[in-house]
């Protein structure tokens, strides 16, 4: 029998584990509250480590007792080792101790520590396991460090000497390869190189690429160790378009077969990127809003390109048959869910104010949490289908994490979405995916029946007495008849403003034509030359509002177009005087 689902929700007075989905009501704790600051399952969900101000506290999450406990305190961050042989703990830097320590989960003894200075989520765990714990490194002052997890007690087994080297990332499986990052330097660019293990030693890359505009990179491996994808950024963008900066995005191969830019369709900086669990193909979430996202396999080809919308978060499921498509942080929160084998739409959702987000790890659920300190105010937690429909949902006074347990690889079995149901279906317009349910579908119910009379009579009562009246009040004849008004009435206005511009362009032509001669005649008059400049850019910011006009809502400005339409008011003020000098 599979086991069943489970999730943790840390509050301010302690940690719940909570049985998941699916379930009637409210889930079951399945272990008592339990006091602390921070907690991380391991790989495969077996085990769960609890930080509290005394050390950390290992616990079985299957049976609930304790496996181990760590007396140290100050504990600000731990992680397991993939195979969860390794606890690995970081405390505030000290002159009297390391801070870095490597315990064994089994008896408790340490197995390794050195000191660090500063601690960073994008490079925590500072030391790297391989997935199957064959080999472990760490990235130090113009170096890189590999030890034998079966013995650290050997030390530095083996080192890769790279001067100015700030990032390393070991390809986890198979761990046949390491990539070492060097930003920019006294005007040489920064660089990025592939290195092959068993051949370190040479010094010799088996992949490089090297560019500028960057002071950092994220450096992201595949499933399979076959490509790199790297994510340069820089803090200060030159052209002013991003107040974050600039970033790009590199893919390399590493048998050096591709190295070079992802082609992006569209201006703007990289959101997010992410790698198929597959290891085939990857997602990109990029461009100024509305986002763009493109799918591509693992030769950097294009797989297909998804409409536009507000997004900036990608997550895979873990089978990598779902995908969800969202916009959180400064966006509204929309959700679209996707299939991958057919590359459709299964539905879509929004959910405000979103914090972290995360699939389970039988890939059917999808978890969102809105949480502190990043958020004082409606915390809570909501879980959503793989179609987007909700399923459960839960307020929070203050809420300071949630997360699923995870599962080894194929432990779930990788399932297709289910057949529609009757009374839940999935319809697009316009793009737009709406997902339709039991409970809509009752809202829609018909009301009573009302004699053709009666309807009139209500409908007269209601305009005598300034009522509103429902739809179901009126026939269907009258509510046809409206509906037509309406149209004809927008297509109207529509054609009345298009007149309206066709007449400002041909007027604005009108007085350029009457400049052209004036200057014809008296070259030599700066004002006169001056005003056919300005009228120009009022003919342009006029053809631009007729384009934004006929686009129907589908045409996109460009950020030279909206500056051009904000100084709109400014051009004409200096017509006006102008033409009052004249």
């Amino acid at each position: 029998m599979t086991t069943p689902l489970s999730f943790f929700v840390r509050e301010p007075d302690g940690l719940s584990l909570l049985s998941g989905p699916p379930f009637n009501g409210e889930p079951a704790a399945q272990i008592p509250k339990i006091p602390c600051v921070s907690a991380v399952f391991s790989s495969d969900g077996t085990m769960l480590a609890v930080t509290s101000e005394k050390g950390v506290t290992i616990y079985d999450t299957r049976e609930g007792s304790v496996i181990q406990s760590v007396n140290v305190a100050g504990v600000k961050a731990a992680a397991f080792s993939p195979k969860g042989t390794f606890l690995q703990t970081f405390e505030p830097p000290t002159q009297a101790q390391k801070n870095v320590t490597l315990w064994n989960v089994a008896s408790g003894a340490v197995v390794f520590q050195q000191s660090q200075k500063t601690f960073s989520k994008e490079v925590w765990p500072i030391i790297q396991f391989s997935n199957d714990e064959s080999v472990a490194c760490r990235t130090v002052t113009n170096e890189v460090h590999f030890f034998d997890p079966m013995d650290f007690a050997k030390g530095i087994v083996e080192r890769l000497r790279l001067p100015g080297v700030s990032t390393a990332r070991l390809a986890a499986s198979p761990a046949t390869h390491v990539a070492a990052y060097v930003p920019e330097m006294k005007g040489s660019p920064a660089s990025v190189k592939i290195y092959e293990r068993r051949k370190m030693s040479q010094g010799d890359e088996v992949a490089r690429r090297s560019f500028y505009k960057s002071s950092s990179a994220q450096l992201l491996w595949n499933i399979g160790s076959t490509g790199l994808l790297v994510l340069a950024q820089s803090d200060v963008d030159k052209s002013n378009q991003s107040y974050y900066g600039e970033a790009r995005l590199h893919y390399l191969r590493s048998d050096g077969s591709y190295e070079g830019l992802v082609p992006l369709s569209k201006d703007g900086p990289v959101h997010d990127v992410q790698w198929s669990p597959t290891g085939r193909e990857f997602l990109a979430v990029y461009g100024f809003m509305p986002s763009r996202a493109t799918l591509y396999d693992d030769r950097c080809r294009v797989i297909h390109n998804f409409k536009s919308g507000p997004y900036n978060t990608i997550r895979w499921n873990p089978h990598g048959r779902f995908f969800c498509l969202a916009g959180f942080g400064t966006l509204p929160g929309d959700m679209a869910f996707w299939d991958r084998t057919d590359l459709s739409c299964l539905g879509s959702t929004r959910a405000e104010c979103t914090v972290t987000c995360e699939w389970s790890s039988d890939g059917r659920y999808i978890l969102a949490a809105t949480t502190a300190p990043r958020l004082r105010v409606d915390n809570g937690i909501k879980i959503f289908k793989y179609n987007g429909s909700l399923y459960y949902e839960k307020k929070y006074d203050k809420l300071f994490q949630a997360e699923w347990r995870p599962a080894a690889v194929g432990f779930y079995e990788d399932r297709p979405a289910s057949p529609q149901v009757s009374g839940e279906k999935n319809k697009e317009k316009g793009g737009k995916t709406e997902l339709l349910t039991e409970k809509s579908a009752a809202a829609a119910k018909t009301t009573a029946y009302m004699a053709p009379h009666a309807k009139a009579a209500a409908a007269v009562r209601a305009q005598l007495l300034g009522e509103e009246t429902s739809s179901s009040a009126v026939s269907k004849s009258a509510l046809k008849n409206k509906k037509r008004r309406e149209k004809q009435k927008e297509k109207k206005d529509a054609e009345d403003a298009t007149v309206a511009l066709t007449e400002d362009i041909s007027t604005l032509g009108n007085q350029m034509g009457a400049l052209s001669a004036t200057v014809d005649s008296n070259t030599g008059d700066e004002t006169t030359k001056r005003l056919r400049a300005l009228y120009k850019k009022i003919r342009q910011i006029e053809e631009i509002k007729q384009k934004v006009s006929d686009g129907d809502g589908n045409y996109s400005t460009n950020p030279a177009q909206r500056e051009k339409l904000q100084q709109e008011s400014a051009i004409r003020e200096e017509i006006r005087a102008l033409e009052a000098q004249n």
